[in-house]
């Protein structure tokens, strides 16, 4: 291993590009997105369940032994899904698990991989014309296609299958982005590149209702943390594609297949008793949306993030979403269970910290 000096400012610099990361909403929400460094045989990864956001202000990189991981991942063992088994306990005191897309981390042989939840990026990705749409953007890169394949060993998998070249730049059907390099700052120049080439001008969506939306809520809901999470309801044409199925894997974790869609004259008790159970969130066309009181933050996010990749999406773009086997995968998923359970921890945290 390098001098410990170096290495370990090499990952303080992967720390701070990882909090700016965090910090753009259009690049990653919640605890969604990854980064990594390669470090003589060691692999440090952002922990599952924690937020790019918090980078510099807690410990949220896992040191993995990069070579039994890959010795799983070509065998197509199991372990492989099990990352936390490959975790070096001598550095990694908080206990914490490596992030569920460790092994498409380790099956790249770049140092340094930023994979994000770009907005932009998505709004291409779950089109079923995707490739059409980027291979003119990003002419001159070396970059790949990937088919939606789920998170973990089978999106591992599916990269080692259709990138052969070696690529520098991935797009994830129906999920996101991963730009690889070998150095940090190289990393980050790359990111901001691709985000540009790949930037859709979003439409603009007329206000939410402010006034009439705290009268639909209740006791039960409130409104969203972010202003931006409105547009979605706001702007017909997003409305209406919020009306249909998810289109990526963080949607189905944090707010469940689709969207909860208002009928006229309903109040949020009048869906939740409709529905059976009350959804995470409400879109209540033409007002905005309210969210039940005790989402977490993970989902406030992800009520961003269906906004802005709505507004990038053109009224007559064929989206692929998916499946209700692909649904299936995802919430009977051990390591998103995992997941799960990180966030109902920090949504009770937060209400404590409300109490106290």
């Amino acid at each position: 291993m390098p001098d410990a000096a170096d290495w370990q400012a090499e990952l303080a610099e992967l720390e701070a590009l990882s909090a700016r990361i965090g910090a753009d909403p259009l690049l990653t929400q919640g605890a969604g997105g990854n980064t990594s460094l390669k470090i003589d045989g060691t692999l440090w990864i952002k922990a599952s369940g924690t937020w790019l956001a918090h980078a510099l202000e807690r410990r949220i990189m896992v040191p993995v032994e990069i070579e039994p991981l890959l010795a799983a991942v070509h065998s197509v063992d199991p372990a492989a899904e099990q990352a936390h088994r490959f975790t070096i306990a001598s550095l990694n005191p908080s206990g914490l698990r490596p992030s569920i897309e460790t092994t498409v981390h380790a099956l790249m042989p770049q140092r340094v991989v930023l994979h994000v939840h770009c907005v932009d990026t998505i709004a291409h990705a779950v089109r079923k014309d995707c490739i059409e749409q980027v291979t003119p953007r990003l002419e001159g890169l070396n970059w790949a296609y990937v088919p939606y394949a789920r998170p973990g060993l089978p999106l591992a998998l599916a990269i080692a299958e259709n990138s052969t070249s070696g690529p520098d730049v991935l797009i994830l059907a129906n999920h996101g982005l991963v730009v690889a390099a070998d150095t940090v700052a190289e990393a980050e120049a790359l990111l901001a590149e691709v985000k540009n080439r790949l930037r859709i001008e979003p439409r603009l969506a007329p206000p939410a209702d402010l006034e009439r939306l705290p009268e639909l809520a209740g006791a039960d809901y409130r409104l969203p943390a972010s202003q931006a999470a409105h547009a979605v309801a706001t702007d017909p044409v997003s409305a209406a594609r919020a009306a249909g199925r998810a289109m990526y894997p963080d949607h189905i974790i944090f707010l469940g297949d689709g969207s909860a869609i208002a009928r006229p004259g309903e109040n949020a008790k009048a869906v939740a008793e409709r529905l059976g159970a009350p959804p995470v969130s409400i879109v209540f066309p033409g007002l905005g949306v309210l969210m039940r009181a005790d989402s977490p933050p993970g989902a406030d996010a992800m009520v961003r993030c269906l906004a802005d990749v709505a507004a990038r999406l053109p009224e007559d773009a064929a989206v692929r979403v998916l499946t209700p086997d692909e649904y299936l995968q995802l919430t009977h998923w051990d390591a998103e269970k995992y997941r799960q359970q990180l966030a109902r921890k920090a949504r009770s945290a937060g209400a404590a910290q409300k109490i106290a």
